[in-house]
């Protein structure tokens, strides 16, 4: 009989990354993770899209991610380690996907 301890089951820790991300860029991932364009995200937190990717550029490059849908699967994977304390999670849902940088939508 084999023995299933190789550590697939065992809650992986979170990406150091996490902990060098600014409470907004915290907020711009938690955002991210459902799927939604730069042009929606900007409408949500009230700012440019430019602005959008900005933030977008810092968080791949804290998380050592390529790509926007690598860093929203981060984010998926890690949604109770981004939320601030006392909150329920509950975000808007759409779905897209683009490069990190450049999301331009």
């Amino acid at each position: 009989m084999r023995s299933h301890s190789s550590g697939n089951t065992a809650r992986q820790a979170p990406p150091v990354g996490l902990a060098l991300l600014s409470d907004r860029e915290r907020e711009v991932l938690l955002l991210l993770a459902d799927g939604p364009t730069n042009r929606r995200l900007a409408s949500q937190l009230g700012v440019a899209e430019r602005t959008v990717r900005a933030h977008l550029t810092n968080i791949c490059r804290k998380l050592k991610v390529e790509s926007r849908v690598q860093a929203a699967l981060v984010a998926d994977r890690n949604r109770r380690a981004l939320l601030p304390p006392g909150s329920d999670g509950d975000r808007a849902a759409g779905r897209g996907n683009s490069r990190c940088q450049h999301g331009r939508e």
